[in-house]
C-alpha cells in the first residue's frame, strides 16, 4: 500500500469527522453558549476522554500495535488470533472495573479535577451527574481502539479513521432533537457521549470478523504476549499521554478563573485538534505498523528513511496550518461559534487561547510522529523520561504565565511544552542512531519558509477587518472563510510547485 495514499485516506476520513465535530460544537455553542452548563459538561467529558487516551489511543495502542505486528510477522495467524483474544479479554475486564470505580467515585474525582467547582453547588452537582453518565464511554471506546489497532495493522485504515464520525453525529442528533426532554437540557450531551461509544464499537465489529480477528473472551493473564504488553503499557500511560495530563491540570487551573475559561480553552483546543488529528494522529497511525514491521525485520535503513519521510510531511503540512490558525483566528471562531449565546467577548477570549495554542502546534504534531520511532522498537523508558521533564516544565510555565495571560497562558504552556517534548524526542532519536536525516534538508527548509511567507502575505491582505467578521451574516462569514482557506492552500502549494515540489516525490510504500 502507498503510504501517501493511506495518509490521504485517513486524513480525508478525519476531515469528515472534524467537520462534523465543528458542526457539533457550533450546535452546542448556539444552544448552550459558554457558561455553567458547558463548563460542567466539558469537565465531565474530559475525564473519561483523558482515560480513553491513556487506555486506548495512548499507552494501549503504542504498546499493543508493535507486539501485534511482531506476532503477525513472526508467529503466524493462529498465534496472532490468540493474542488478540487474550488482550481483548484483559482490556475489557480492566476498563470495566475502572468504569465502575469512576461512577462510584464521581464526586471525589470532580473535587480533584475541578476543585474550583465546589464553591458553586449547582455547578458541582451537575458535573457529577454528567460524569456518571459519561464514564461508561471509556469501556466502549477502549474496545474501539483495540479494534482500530488490529484493522490498522492489517492496513485497513479507512474504517478506524471514519469511526469517530459517529460520536459527532450522536452529539448533533441528541442536542437538536432530544435536549428538550432533559432537565437541564445540557444533560443530553452526556448521554450523547455514551450513545456515540456504543455506535462506534458496533461499526467496527463486522470488519474485524472479515479479517478473522473478531475477539472472543479467552482469559490468560500469564500469556507471554499479554505480559509483554502490560509491561510496555504501564510506563507508556504517562509517556504518550503527556499532553492530555497537562490539559487536565490546566482544567484545575482554569476552574479558578472566570466563568467561561474552561469553555474558551475547549473551543480553542477543538480548533487545534483539526490539524492535529488530520496530520499528527493520521501520520502516527500509518507510521507505527510499518515502523514495527521494519524493526521486526531488522530493516534499519528503511526504518530511518520512513521517519525522515514522516518528518518532512509533518513540516510541509503542519507549518502552514499553524500559521493559518494564528492569522485567521477571528474568522474561524466567529464563523464556527459566534451564534446565539456565544458572545463577542467569547470570540475574543477564545481567540487569545487559539493564538497561544498555534505557537505550539508544530510540537504537538511532531510528538505524534517522533514517539512511534521509540514505541515501534518497544523502547518505553526514553519517551517516559522526556514526558516527565515536559510535564514539570509545562506546569512551571503555567505558574509563570497564568498571572499575566490568564487562560491564554495555560494554552501557551501546553504548546511550548509540546515543542520541548518534540525537541527532546528528536535529540534522543539522533543520539541513539535510530534516525539519520536524508540529504537536502537545508534546501527543503528554505523552500518551505519562502512558501509560508507568500501564504501569510496573501492571507493578511485578503482577510480584511476583524470587526467585519464579527458583524457579518453567517452566510457571508462562511463564504469568506471558505475563500480564505482555499486562497491560503492554493497560494502555498502553488509556490511549492514553482519551487520544484511534486506529489510523486513523497510517495512511499508501506512495509510488507
Amino acid at each position: 500500500m502507498n503510504l501517501l495514499r493511506a495518509l490521504a485516506t485517513v486524513s480525508s476520513m478525519t476531515l469528515v469527522s472534524r467537520i462534523l465535530g465543528f458542526v457539533r460544537d457550533a450546535v452546542i455553542a448556539r444552544l448552550f453558549g459558554a457558561g455553567l452548563g458547558t463548563d460542567a459538561f466539558f469537565v465531565a467529558f474530559r475525564i473519561p476522554n483523558l482515560l480513553r487516551r491513556l487506555f486506548a489511543e495512548g499507552a494501549f495502542s503504542q504498546a499493543f500495535v508493535p507486539i501485534l505486528a511482531e506476532y503477525r510477522t513472526r508467529n503466524g495467524e493462529l498465534e496472532t488470533k490468540l493474542l488478540v483474544d487474550r488482550v481483548a479479554t484483559a482490556l475489557s475486564l480492566a476498563v470495566f472495573a475502572v468504569s465502575v470505580l469512576g461512577i462510584l467515585a464521581a464526586p471525589w474525582i470532580i473535587y480533584v479535577s475541578a476543585p474550583g467547582f465546589s464553591a458553586a453547588p449547582e455547578k458541582f452537582a451537575l458535573t457529577v451527574a454528567m460524569l456518571r453518565v459519561t464514564f461508561p464511554y471509556l469501556l466502549f471506546i477502549s474496545l474501539v481502539s483495540l479494534a482500530g489497532g488490529i484493522l490498522n495493522t492489517w492496513s485497513r485504515f479507512a474504517v478506524p479513521a471514519f469511526t469517530p464520525t459517529l460520536l459527532n453525529l450522536s452529539f448533533i442528533f441528541c442536542a437538536l432533537v432530544l435536549a428538550p426532554y432533559f432537565h437541564p437540557p445540557v444533560l443530553v450531551l452526556a448521554w450523547a457521549v455514551l450513545a456515540g461509544g456504543v455506535l462506534q464499537l458496533a461499526l467496527q465489529l463486522p470488519y474485524l470478523a472479515r479479517i478473522g480477528m473478531l475477539p472472543r473472551l479467552r482469559a490468560d493473564f500469564w500469556d507471554a504476549g499479554v505480559k509483554r504488553m502490560l509491561r510496555q503499557m504501564g510506563p507508556a500511560v504517562f509517556g504518550v499521554s503527556i499532553a492530555q495530563v497537562s490539559l487536565l491540570i490546566n482544567t484545575i487551573f482554569a476552574s479558578f478563573l472566570a466563568n467561561g475559561s474552561v469553555s474558551w480553552l475547549y473551543y480553542a483546543d477543538r480548533l487545534m485538534e483539526f490539524p492535529t488529528g488530520m496530520l499528527g494522529v493520521a501520520l502516527g497511525t500509518i507510521l507505527l505498523p510499518s515502523l514495527s514491521k521494519y524493526y521486526s525485520s531488522d530493516a534499519t535503513e528503511q526504518y530511518s528513511r520512513l521517519l525522515d519521510w514522516g518528518l518532512r510531511l509533518t513540516l510541509l503540512l503542519a507549518l502552514p496550518a499553524a500559521l493559518a490558525l494564528a492569522l485567521l483566528a477571528v474568522p474561524l471562531i466567529s464563523t464556527l461559534f459566534h451564534y446565539g449565546q456565544f458572545s463577542v467577548d467569547d470570540v475574543w477570549m477564545t481567540r487569545r487561547a487559539l493564538v497561544a495554542y498555534s505557537i505550539g502546534l508544530i510540537g504537538l504534531i511532531l510528538v505524534k510522529v517522533l514517539a512511534p520511532g521509540f514505541y515501534a522498537r518497544q523502547n518505553i523508558r526514553t519517551p517516559v523520561r522526556i514526558a516527565v521533564i515536559t510535564l514539570i516544565a509545562t506546569q512551571l510555565m503555567n505558574l509563570v504565565l497564568i498571572g499575566p495571560l490568564k487562560h491564554a497562558g495555560l494554552a501557551l504552556a501546553i504548546g511550548l511544552g509540546a515543542c520541548l517534548n518534540a525537541g527532546l524526542l528528536y535529540y534522543k532519536l539522533r543520539q541513539h542512531g535510530i534516525y539519520q536525516p536524508q540529504p537536502q534538508w537545508g534546501r527543503f527548509g528554505f523552500k518551505l519558509m519562502l512558501a509560508l511567507l507568500v501564504m501569510a502575505a496573501a492571507l493578511w491582505g485578503a482577510m480584511g477587518s476583524e470587526s467585519w467578521w464579527l458583524a457579518a451574516a453567517w452566510q457571508l462569514r462562511m463564504a469568506g472563510l471558505l475563500g480564505m482557506v482555499c486562497l491560503g492552500a492554493a497560494v502555498y502549494f502553488a509556490t511549492l510547485w514553482l519551487l520544484g515540489f511534486r506529489i510523486g516525490d513523497f510517495a512511499r510504500r508501506a512495509a510488507e
